[in-house]
């Protein structure tokens, strides 16, 4: 089931799925150690000696957000026992609480008592084994510790602080379910511990009115030791949980409105999910500055792994867009990072965890017997490509300057070594979606970038000679772009070049929508008649051909499959392939009619959001619904990326409604004193 509220603050992380059951639970990484592991944290009812798991399909349930905040709004319904309960959850912007206040309205006409049990099925640092669950008499809340992992349920109803009953008991374990068994009689046991594979819950009960809503608030607490928790438990009583949700929705309408742009004629529904983006990339940053591609553990169950890591690609990506946003105070931790992470021969392994120790790889260390570098170096050069928006926008010397030589020399002198002496292209490396080996037009594309940002940053700091070292070498890729991978046969680039074990050359023309990278990272122009000829043959070729629509990735997309009729669904529809088109669009405009293709484009993405506002990696060809892991990180960033360039577009192309002016700044920072 997609993951559709997700909440964080940098530290401590959650997702709630679409049955609104927490199913991902992270500390003190986001992305790291997940205490749920998938394992669904479920919300009961009892009402007069009928019970009913809140995730059952009988319920109707609306899962969003507050306007402008990660802060939840949530209804849900149950027709048959004539009861509603309404939830708003937040993660506390400083403190590690989840904090929740919850209501139970009785809509038949008579008093009726209604009993509410809070679920915990924790799975310590990844695993059941060896967990400790215990009701504390002190607090009257329920703790779950393993080492240095603690975990606090707590809640405060009529002014009174803990559950009115509690159970802990065995889960996973021979043919016991778990202590959620337990409630569905409406009465719990009462057994104060249990240890190994374990699991909790905690009810309120209350006595409501017909017609009439009561009220209550509960809150996790997470830390390293009892003393850790117990104090955070004792701030909630001491600020109030009404309180603490309330500075966390200011916090956020404050921190998503903080350029205050000017969107001129794009549509609401464009603007709001531009605002939600922004707020679902922060739910996936680390505090330390790692981007994590998804925290959704959905995907565990089809590889026994996630995307629970740093790609270096996708945060520099994601930094680009939170950097021409205005969001530089959380870009300087992702390329501080990178300083750290970055390899002694000066580029970046396949991704990292969270703690910046390198993540799982397929990328073999040998070939034939010899030793290659596990390298998709588009990771590198996009890294650098990125750095440089981001010293553009905003010209922060004292933050660049530790970064110059660990991170940018040593990149970009790699970027110049490694490449072939007789056609000047990168040598071969792994391709962006992972899969392939050779020299690819898309890592070609961005290692220019990254070598002119190169050249920019030594030009800036007064290394000429350097400076025009990276530039030479970014000539050449160029010049090896047009002779080795631009098809006369075909009339447009190919997706990449290959060479046998005897030396013959291959040429792989597949039509592919990394062919954008063309022009993205500034190797072509978007007008270029080449790139022209290579883009339209990606609208053309790619474009999904059902009710659904969207671009795929490339012609017979083999990854989560749906369809075989690769006529009319070359692949699933992906998000970013369907945006890449849109900068395309955009780029090449020359008057606001031309802006109306992308504006389309835009329109399709908000169209297949989910109610929340998350945007997933791709959707189903036939039914639209989300496929893979929701939400992608990347997604919400090129959704970002290409609102942004639509303004600037409108800003290039016309009189500034408001003031007159002929066009508007460009850079972030600028557009603070433009503000009207």
């Amino acid at each position: 089931m997609p993951r559709e509220l997700p909440l964080g603050n940098g530290s401590f992380q959650v997702n709630f799925d679409g049955a609104y059951r927490i199913v991902d639970l992270y500390y003190p990484y986001v992305g790291q150690d997940n205490h749920a592991m998938g394992h669904a944290f479920r919300v009961g009812v009892w009402v007069e000696g009928q019970f009913a798991w809140t995730d059952g399909d009988e319920w109707i349930r609306e899962l969003s957000y507050l306007s402008d905040t990660l802060v939840t709004q949530v209804r849900l319904t149950h027709p048959h026992l004539h009861v509603a309960l309404e939830f708003h959850d937040a993660i506390d912007f400083h403190r590690n609480i989840l904090v929740r206040h919850l209501s139970v309205a009785n809509q038949a006409q008579v008093d009726r008592e209604v009993r509410l049990f809070l679920h915990h099925d924790c799975h310590l640092s990844g695993t059941e084994v060896g967990d400790t669950a215990y009701l504390d008499p002190t607090s009257g809340g329920l703790f779950h510790y393993k080492g240095k992992v603690w975990v606090l349920s707590n809640a405060l109803h009529d002014g009174q602080m803990g559950f009115d009953a509690t159970a802990t008991g065995t889960k996973e374990w021979g043919e016991r379910e778990g202590t959620w068994r337990d409630a569905e009689d409406g009465e719990l046991s009462g057994n104060p511990i249990a240890q190994g594979s374990v699991d909790s819950v905690g009810e309120l009960r209350f006595v409501v009115p017909g017609g009439s809503v009561q009220e209550a608030y509960a809150w996790l607490a997470v830390g390293d030791s009892y003393e850790e928790v117990k104090a955070l438990n004792d701030f909630v009583l001491k600020r109030t949980p009404q309180a603490l949700l309330k500075r966390t929705a200011d916090y956020w309408r404050l921190w998503v409105k903080k350029e205050q742009i000017h969107f001129g004629p794009l549509p609401v529904a464009v603007v709001d999910l531009y605002e939600r983006s922004l707020l679902i990339l922060r739910t996936q940053i680390d505090g330390r500055g790692a981007v994590i591609a998804s925290t959704d553990s959905a995907i565990l169950q089809f590889g026994r792994d996630t995307y629970n890591y740093m790609w270096p690609r996708d945060g520099a990506i994601v930094a680009a867009a939170l950097d021409r946003a205005g969001y530089n105070d959380v870009t300087r931790a992702f390329y501080q990072f990178c300083a750290a992470a970055i390899t002694r021969e000066g580029y970046f392994l396949h991704k990292y965890r969270p703690d910046g120790s390198p993540g799982s790889s397929w990328h073999p260390w040998a070939l034939d017997g010899q030793r290659q570098f596990p390298i998709q170096e588009d990771e590198t050069a996009l890294v650098l490509w990125a750095l440089w928006q981001h010293f553009e926008a905003y010209r922060d010397v004292e933050f660049i300057k530790p970064l110059y030589r660990p991170l940018i020399t040593a990149a970009a002198d790699f970027m110049v070594r490694y490449r072939d002496e007789r056609t000047g292209l990168p040598l071969p490396s792994y391709d962006l979606w992972e899969e392939r080996k050779g020299v690819h037009t898309f890592t070609c594309a961005a290692v220019y970038g990254g070598l002119m940002a190169a050249a920019n940053f030594t030009e800036a700091f007064g290394e000429v000679d350097l400076a025009e070292r990276h530039r030479k070498a970014a000539s050449e890729i160029k010049a090896g772009m047009e002779t080795h991978l631009f098809s006369q046969q075909h009339g447009r680039f190919l997706r990449m070049i290959t060479q046998d074990p005897q030396g013959a050359r291959r040429e792989d023309p597949t039509i592919d929508a990394s062919l954008a990278g063309l022009f993205a990272f500034g190797a072509f122009e978007a007008t270029d008649p080449r790139v022209v000829a290579t883009m339209e043959a990606v609208r053309t070729r790619l474009w999904v051909q059902t009710d659904v629509g969207g671009l795929a990735r490339y012609e017979h997309d083999w990854y989560q499959q749906v369809s075989q009729d690769i006529a009319r669904v070359p692949g699933n529809p992906w998000i970013i392939c369907t945006l890449w088109l849109a900068e395309w669009e955009i780029v090449r405009a020359t008057s606001e009619a031309d802006l109306s293709r992308a504006l389309e484009l835009l329109h399709w993405v908000v169209a297949h959001a989910r109610p929340s506002g998350l945007l997933p990696e791709q959707v189903h060809p036939f039914t639209g619904a989300p496929l893979s892991v929701c939400p992608l990180t990347w997604s919400h960033a090129a959704f970002v990326m290409a609102v942004l360039s639509s303004l600037d577009k409108l800003r290039e192309l016309k009189v500034c409604p408001m003031c007159g002016n002929s066009t508007f700044p460009r850079r972030a920072s600028e557009r603070l004193l433009h503000m009207h």
